[in-house]
């Protein structure tokens, strides 16, 4: 079919001149495929050829093959560029023979292809680093020699072949204990990560924003257990009367009918601002009833997770009607209770609350629990909630009078151990607005004062620091003020209580120090008889006058050029006190009695003539104290040499030191 001659001179451009007639047939053999035995021609010589293998036009013929017969010189050169080796073979186009398209999948390993003689093992020690050559050609290592053949190809005496072995053997003993060793240690450290990699996944188990799926949602946990309360009762609750009258009643009344069969339902609500004993009156109420008690925050029921909220509200509810009758306490009602809005950010926000009101005027309705809320601020409630039905009943919880505070300080007191000069009445006029929680500080502040002083029990004076530390912060001994400063303070306080003295409706004086405390170099206290539910205008006057008393003192001591910055505060509330009387209190002749809530909605010409009755009342004011101070200028010298010597004097001693007494020495 063909001759080597023809083509001998397209193998001098492959440079395969030299190579043997042998050589030559076998390199022909591994190029030329070879035919099925039932096609070979009669006239071909037997040989070994090979198939060669190519890609097809898709994936899919690639991935399961496809037999066709083709032309050898267009099926497969077709593909190949112009080379010495398509010239050589381009007198062998006659043959055909069969050509298996099939790509990617043909001998895979590099050790066969090596064995069949397709690949000719390469060596790459520019480009192929140590360990990847070794982890290549693992294929390759040579086969392990055996003991005798080492010790014959290093020619070892007779004498040293045993020694030979024997150090052999102890070396492999040696490496395969260590190989085991390692593989313990290996094994107990996979051990230890395996064990802190769970603690790890437990821990973030307990984590609030990562124990999604670890958390159990379902009921209230320890709070649908029922609370006793038998060490509190109604005799604890002070300086709330009416509210405790009030609910003592009703809850006395509600309890009887449950006990006695009736089926009804009350809910009432507890209204005060903070402090004012409303978890107590609950408290009390669980401790006078004889029932189970429930107790739950309204922040326990605000949750994360949509629906855990709904859920525990009818947790509680039904372990509630399980045990009925039984009363059930939310304390801050307003943070589940809140009005509902639209929100995109929390669409399912109004889930607890809706659950909250199907509860409890719902379908099915609930006999035999008493429900209780406390909140202090009620503007924030739902309608639907406080509608009649649900919490129908408020009860106002204010802050106590001084009555009530008396009897609060009384009680705290008793806990304590106390001088027999210490009067309540006198610290409950000088803490207006104090709620019971507030008195209760005052008390513990005035304890740990007299344990500081090394006393073993507490006098007025403690209880006044105590007071006064929680009204203008700590005392500030550590402050250096130079004399000049002090005399100043001293006149600018005396002034005051001057003014406050010799002032017919003005409140009487508690104490005058120069101590500074607070943002303050000095103060005057002044303490209320009574608690004033209202004012004349009289007792308004008065305190401009008052506070007017201390510039005046100032100017007239020291000359209007030494002035201070110290009676800012003083301005500040006179003049609030002046507005008021112009713009509410309709104190005012010449703009009679019309309230003026926002001036900005009304004429220029009512903007300055409210200005004006103002500049009117301080100024007045200014003058009466002006007045009061140049009458009694050596009772307010006295006063202030005084305040330099013993820096704070309470009541009896100003009177004293007014009167021209001597004080004892302290």
């Amino acid at each position: 079919y063909f001759s080597l001659s023809s083509i001998w001179d397209n193998l001098r451009d492959l440079g395969l001149t030299d190579l043997r007639p042998t050589c030559l047939n076998e390199l022909v053999n591994r190029l030329l495929p070879s035919f099925p035995p039932e096609q070979r021609p009669r006239s071909i010589p037997s040989c070994s050829w090979k198939a060669s293998h190519i890609s097809t036009e898709s994936f899919f013929k690639n991935k399961h093959g496809e037999n066709v017969i083709h032309n050898f010189g267009s099926a497969v050169l077709c593909r190949q560029r112009t080379s010495p080796l398509l010239e050589t073979c381009s007198d062998l186009q006659h043959l055909s023979g069969w050509i298996q398209r099939r790509g990617f999948k043909t001998l895979k390993s590099r050790t066969r292809r090596l064995q069949a003689g397709y690949e000719v093992p390469t060596e790459s020690e520019g480009y192929t680093p140590g360990f990847m050559k070794g982890l290549l050609l693992r294929d390759k290592a040579p086969e392990a020699e055996g003991l005798d053949n080492i010790i014959q190809s290093k020619n070892l005496p007779e004498a040293q072949q045993d020694a030979f072995k024997t150090g052999f053997t102890e070396g492999f003993l040696k490496a395969q204990a260590l190989t085991q060793r390692t593989q313990d240690s290996l094994r107990r450290t996979r051990l230890v990560l395996l064990v802190l990699l769970l603690v790890g996944i437990y821990g973030l188990s307990r984590t609030p924003f990562l124990s999604v799926r670890f958390r159990t949602t379902s009921g209230l946990d320890s709070a649908v257990d029922p609370i006793q309360m038998k060490n509190v009762t109604f005799e604890h609750v002070k300086g709330v009367e009416e509210a405790k009258n009030e609910l003592q009643e009703v809850c006395i009344c509600c309890i009887f009918l449950l006990c006695n069969g009736a089926q009804i339902t009350y809910w009432i609500l507890l209204v005060g601002p903070p402090g004012t004993g409303k978890t107590l009156l609950a408290r009390a109420v669980a401790g006078e009833a004889d029932v189970p008690f429930y107790y739950a925050s309204g922040s326990e029921f605000d949750e994360m997770f949509v629906g855990v909220g709904a859920s525990r509200i009818r947790n509680l509810f039904k372990e509630a009607k399980a045990n009925a009758p039984c009363v059930i306490f939310i304390d801050e009602l307003d943070s589940v209770g809140g009005k509902r809005i639209e929100s995109p950010m929390h669409p399912y926000s109004r889930q607890t609350i809706n659950q909250l009101l199907a509860e409890m005027d719902g379908f099915k309705p609930n006999e035999g629990i008493i429900i209780i809320g406390a909140t202090n601020f009620p503007e924030a409630l739902d309608n639907a909630l406080v509608r009649p039905g649900r919490f129908d009943m408020q009860v106002t919880v204010p802050r106590p009078d001084v009555k009530g505070r008396t009897e609060i300080l009384n009680w705290y007191l008793k806990k304590i151990k106390v001088a027999s000069t210490v009067e309540a009445e006198i610290i409950a006029r000088g803490t207006v607005g104090f709620s019971g929680a507030e008195l209760e500080n005052l008390v513990n502040q005035a304890a740990l004062k007299a344990a500081v002083d090394g006393k073993d029990m507490v006098t007025m004076k403690e209880l006044e620091f105590a007071k006064d530390k929680i009204l203008m912060g700590p005392e500030r001994r550590s402050v250096q003020i130079d004399k000049k400063n002090k005399t100043i303070t001293a006149y600018h306080e005396s002034g005051h209580a001057i003014v406050a003295y010799y002032t017919k409706d003005a409140m009487p004086i508690n104490k005058a120090t120069i101590m500074p405390r607070g943002p303050t170099l000095g103060h005057v206290s002044m303490l209320p008889e009574n608690d004033r539910w209202s004012e004349t205008r009289s007792q308004l006057l008065a305190q401009m006058d008052v506070s007017m008393g201390g510039r005046v003192a100032e100017e007239l001591i020291f000359g209007n050029e030494n002035i201070t910055t110290g009676a800012s505060s003083d301005f500040d509330g006179a003049t609030k006190i002046a507005n008021l009387m112009v713009t509410r209190f309709g104190m005012s002749d010449k703009l009679g009695v019309m309230t003026y809530t926002d001036l900005s909605k009304h004429s220029p010409e009512t903007q300055a003539a409210i200005e004006q009755e103002v500049r009117k009342l301080l100024k007045d004011s200014y003058d009466r104290a002006k007045n009061i101070l140049k009458t009694y200028s050596k009772e307010h010298k006295i006063l202030a040499d005084a305040l330099l010597r013993y820096e704070t004097l309470d009541a009896k001693e100003i009177q004293m030191v007014l009167e021209g007494k001597g004080l004892e020495a302290r």
